[in-house]
């Protein structure tokens, strides 16, 4: 019988450990400690990817020293009380196979005082490019200091169970400001000439391993930049990566992209291609004769990721949001499943996005990340009395809320108004570069198949009707639809723009649904500052229609900023031509264009246009939700029903309902 995925699926030899397949859930900023401690919340996070098959786990990085705190979640730096919390993680993730490590870090220049209350160490006293300011420039003794304490944390890794670490040389870190001669200026032994400048991450590495002995993994995690023209370039860093290798200092290398002159390529986006870090992997891995290389960056899928391993580009593959989207990745795909793996949507919004306001981590499609520990992982314990649910309205609430009840064993019939499941949240995925959300919904389409959902779409239900089915539970899945009104958050005493419901206003859903045609010239009010209005503008622009953006944010994408994909938007809007008005409103529309008021002052503009396009917060449809509720009792609003927000909180709050049922 034939593996599915067979490279992936071959076993690999990483110094003293087997590793059971090619696929490693590798280091991020989980940010889920409780009081610097690794607790339950971790535990479940971590185990729940160790049952899911992955061969390897990295667990986030523990900061290596009062001056490394960089997140409030971070665990506590040199303090042997964390080894109980972690040896539970590591203890609990062997019992189920895979092999686990722990990222050591410090950040040198780009720290955050916020957290760490003390100045940010460097090699040469630059200033930061996370806080506007400067560091200081460390004296041998202080360079000594940090050394020492990358060897303390790994000692207390072994102490901890984990098999190995991982040092984090990426994104212009404390390591590889010590390489790059930008940011090592030093004119001692640790500056100057490349094997100077290559002392730091070499005696790192060299008292780790007089330390912990030989059964004990070392991995170094470098990342390339070559949009940014300070950064290293793909040649010097493969030329450093070739001489630790010659010296055999660590086990893997793994390799990612961005830095912190160019962050939005940490952690892309859906605006980027698939497979982003795996010429940078492949070029490695022609440049060691020693370690294992791992490719990272974008390999969302388990095809692209039995293509880098079959072609010989890397030696693994690292699929962090993937994991977090569908913990049982590797799981399925090795078994013949991967239709059923919910694919990442590489939105950022509750995994780097929470992570950017420095919460705990999540996901928008999958929101037992972080609950594991309270929810018992992704999986549902079937129901001992299975009853009859009726779902009323497909979008994304009701499509999970269906899925739930279902995979609990309840009989769950649902029921879409219109002739597609989806809802809003398919309109979405009709933007540009935006089509994994409607491979999310074909995933839903699959799914309640498998779990004999009996989905009727072209199926309007009133109260009437909702009542005659009969249903032990009705879940309320209504959506919303676009107020009309024009309504801006800047003008709250202006409770309908002048001029809205003239036959050249539309809304974003209209326009999106080729219900409305808008002229060439589009004025756009963005009043949510999300994708609603930047990825509606990017789909016009594209269309030959010439956009002015008004929006009272002080940039377009402004609530896209916590994805990192907000920079990228507006590269690519002013690239199709795009304007904007920021910091302003629209005060009226005339037919013939928009009266536009700024903030910051000056006479009022007039924009000439034929269309004008709202990007506004719509209204919940609750008609037959109101009338039902005076017949039934066992009735769940969810979603757009109770308020018009966004997929995450209709995918959590239709999870939610399913799992309560």
């Amino acid at each position: 019988m034939s593996v599915a995925y067979p490279h992936l699926a071959r076993p690999l030899q990483l110094r003293h450990l087997t590793l059971r397949n090619r696929i490693v859930f590798g280091a991020h900023t989980a940010n889920m400690s409780e009081l610097g401690l690794p607790g339950a919340r971790h535990l479940g996070y971590y185990l729940e990817r160790a049952r899911g098959g992955a061969a390897m786990i990295v667990v986030e990085p523990v900061p290596v020293h009062p001056t490394a705190v960089l997140t409030r979640g971070n665990f506590l730096t040199g303090d042997d009380a964390v080894i109980p919390g972690f040896r539970a993680i590591t203890d609990a993730v062997h019992a189920e196979g895979a092999v686990i490590l722990h990222q050591l870090y410090h950040v040198g220049q780009h720290g955050d005082f916020d957290n760490s209350y003390q100045p940010s160490w460097s090699p040469s006293g630059l200033p930061s490019y996370h806080d506007p300011e400067g560091s200081h420039a460390m004296t041998e003794a202080e360079i000594e200091e940090i050394i020492q304490s990358f060897v303390d944390a790994a000692v207390r890794a072994q102490r901890c169970g984990f098999d190995g670490v991982e040092l984090f040389a990426a994104y212009h870190a404390i390591i590889d400001q010590f390489w790059l001669p930008w940011s090592n200026r030093r004119t001692d032994q640790w500056g100057g000439s490349l094997e100077n400048r290559l002392r730091f991450g070499e005696q790192i590495m060299r008292r780790i391993r007089d330390a912990v002995g030989d059964e004990f993994v070392i991995g170094l995690a470098v990342s390339i930049d070559p949009t940014s023209e300070v950064a290293m370039s793909l040649d010097d860093l493969c030329e450093v990566v070739a001489w630790y290798d010659e010296r055999q200092l660590m086990d893997y290398v793994t390799c990612g992209t961005g830095s912190y002159f160019d962050t939005d390529k940490i952690i892309p986006t859906f605006q980027y291609a698939d497979k982003l870090g795996v010429e940078y992997a492949e070029r490695l891995k022609r440049s060691v004769r020693h370690a294992k290389v791992q490719a990272e960056s974008h390999i969302r899928t388990p095809e692209n990721a039995d293509y880098v391993i079959g072609s010989g580009q890397a030696d693994m593959v690292s699929i962090i949001r993937g994991q977090i989207a569908d913990p049982y990745l590797a799981e399925k795909a090795l078994t013949g499943r991967a239709d059923e793996v919910r694919g990442c949507i590489s939105c950022n919004q509750m995994c780097w996005g929470r992570r950017y306001r420095d919460y705990w981590i999540s996901c928008l499609v999958n929101p037992s990340v972080g609950r594991e520990w309270e929810w018992g992982g992704d999986t549902f314990e079937r129901t001992d009395t299975p009853q009859r649910v009726l779902g009323v309205g497909g979008g994304p609430a009701g499509l999970e809320a269906a899925r739930v009840a279902a995979e609990r064993g309840h009989r769950v019939t649902l029921k879409e108004a219109g002739p597609e499941l989806g809802g809003l949240f398919r309109l979405a995925g009709l933007q540009p570069r935006r089509s994994q959300i409607t491979e999310l919904i074909e995933w839903y389409e699959r799914e309640l198949e498998r779990l004999d959902v009996q989905v009727q779409v072209n199926s309007p239900m009133f109260a009437d009707d909702i009542a005659a089915f009969g249903a032990d539970h009705v879940v309320m899945a209504t959506g919303s639809q676009p107020s009309g009104t024009g309504f801006q958050r800047q003008l709250p005493l202006q409770a309908e723009l002048p001029g809205v419901h003239l036959p050249s206003v539309s809304s974003i859903e209209d326009v999106l649904t080729h219900q409305a045609r808008p002229g060439t010239r589009v004025v756009l009010i963005d009043d949510t500052g999300d994708w609603r209005g930047g990825g509606t503008a990017w789909w016009l622009a594209e269309r030959g229609h010439e956009v002015v953006i008004v929006t009272s944010f002080p940039m377009v994408g402004h609530t896209v900023q916590r994805t990192s994909g907000d920079w990228r938007l507006r590269a690519r809007l002013a690239e199709l031509g795009v304007t904007w008005r920021t910091e302003s409103v629209v005060t009226e529309w005339t037919g013939e264009g928009a009266r536009v008021r700024r903030f910051l002052g000056g006479p009022e503009e007039f924009l000439p246009a034929d269309s004008l396009v709202l990007a506004t917060i719509n209204t919940p449809v609750t008609e037959v939700l109101d009338e039902v509720r005076g017949m039934l009792d066992d009735v769940h609003p969810v979603g757009d029903a109770v308020a018009a927000r966004l997929a995450v909180h209709a995918i959590y709050e239709g999870r939610v309902t399913g799992m309560t049922l």
